[in-house]
């Protein structure tokens, strides 16, 4: 039986030469390199700098930037949610607070607020977090613009909570009454409003009894612990909170003009649709010899805009980045490149003047010694 031959191809690496006569990028062998210190200088210097812009680039891409964008509001079915905890220098027998909305609907039918005889003036504890709360949203209502962007990267919440209980309990009767919860109305202008008297519904309405209230009892200063729309969201301010108004007649009619702005913040974990809102605010004294007319009060009345803004986080393209730090690394090594060739040429143009100069001194110096030594030969006698 004849064995059969298996023949097994070989690769005469016919093929590989060819790709290596493709090459474009031609490399110099080790024995033709030369190195100098000037350019093991610059090469510490670019290491340096390329390690420096490379985190520059590194901490600009995970620090994610926020997009502000407008569109119209779309969303016309969507129920408006405000959130109320203030404090007014009147009994709860002697004040009625509820809302009236443009559909002339009792909006207490969506919920009711809840009222607790409490003392104006504030317990320590309790006078200290208010306060600091008061001048930190003062700082942020002012300087907003400057720190807007720091606050939706920290996801900082603007809310302190609610007030601390008393550290003590004074011994007089109740002068105030807070008024807080929440309310779910319709997405529509409406007027928040706490006067004389408690409320009775009507058909077309309501109207406050205080007839048997003088008018010596009124006293309409309040301080404004929570008041916003919409859930808790980071980067929100809301301009109210830690607001307090001290008045000196009790017959004033005080105005809080409000705009309520759909918000809607995106970022790469969550989606939150939320409300932001912008109040200018209006106290008219009220006196009828003077024509200055209406029924004091504290009113909100807010207003719903048109438009939505939508904050995005965004973060630039992984292919852009992988661009740029591509860049920085070339565009350094180019750089570098160039300045230690002009440095190198430099030095060596100086270099070979001197020694060009030191060589031709050198014969000059060697042809005067032969000429003394001549003509010291030349000078003694033969013997």
């Amino acid at each position: 039986m004849e064995s059969e031959k298996v023949s097994i191809p070989r690769f005469r690496g016919s093929r590989l030469n060819r790709v290596k006569k493709m090459d474009i990028f031609p490399k110099v062998e080790d024995p033709y390199k030369m190195t100098s210190s000037v350019g093991g200088t610059f090469s510490i210097f670019s290491f340096l700098i390329i390690g420096f812009l490379v985190y520059s680039e590194i901490s600009y891409y995970l620090n994610s930037q926020f997009v502000f964008k407008f569109s119209p509001d779309v969303e016309l079915e969507e129920k408006l949610k405000i959130n109320i905890d203030l404090t007014v220098a009147m009994p709860c027998g002697h004040v009625g607070a509820d809302i009236l909305d443009s559909t002339n609907q009792n909006t207490f039918k969506f919920g009711q607020l809840e009222e607790e005889d409490t003392w104006f003036e504030l317990a320590q504890n309790q006078k200290m977090q208010f306060e600091n709360k008061k001048h930190f949203n003062s700082y942020l209502r002012e300087e907003y613009h400057s720190i807007k962007d720091l606050l939706w990267r920290s996801s900082f919440f603007t809310q302190f909570g609610d007030l601390p209980p008393r550290s003590d309990t004074p011994d007089r009767p109740y002068d105030a009454c807070r008024i807080y919860g929440n309310l779910v109305l319709n997405k529509v202008a409406g007027n928040f409003h706490i006067t004389a008297g408690k409320s009775i519904s009507l058909p077309r309405g309501h109207i406050h009894i205080s007839a048997f209230i003088s008018e010596r009892d009124y006293n309409f200063t309040h301080r404004i612990n929570r008041f916003s729309f919409g859930d808790p969201s980071p980067g929100i301010v809301h301009p109210l909170e830690g607001d307090e108004l001290i008045l000196q007649s009790g017959m004033t009619i005080v105005n809080y003009f409000i705009e309520v702005v759909p918000t809607t913040v995106k970022t790469f974990l969550t989606s939150i649709s939320t409300y932001q809102y912008s109040v200018k605010e209006l106290t008219r004294p009220i006196n009828h010899d003077k024509g200055s007319h209406g029924i004091p009060g504290i009113y909100f009345k807010y207003d719903m805009s048109a438009l939505r803004v939508t904050v995005s986080q965004e973060r630039d393209h992984l292919g852009m980045f992988l661009a740029r730090l591509c860049s920085i690394v070339g565009g350094v090594y180019v750089c570098s490149g160039i300045l230690n060739n002009i440095v190198q040429l430099i030095i060596n143009f100086v270099t070979c003047n001197w020694l060009n100069q030191k060589d031709e001194t050198a014969p000059l110096h060697k042809d005067s010694s032969k000429t003394q030594f001549s003509t010291l030969v030349n000078t003694i006698p033969p013997t």
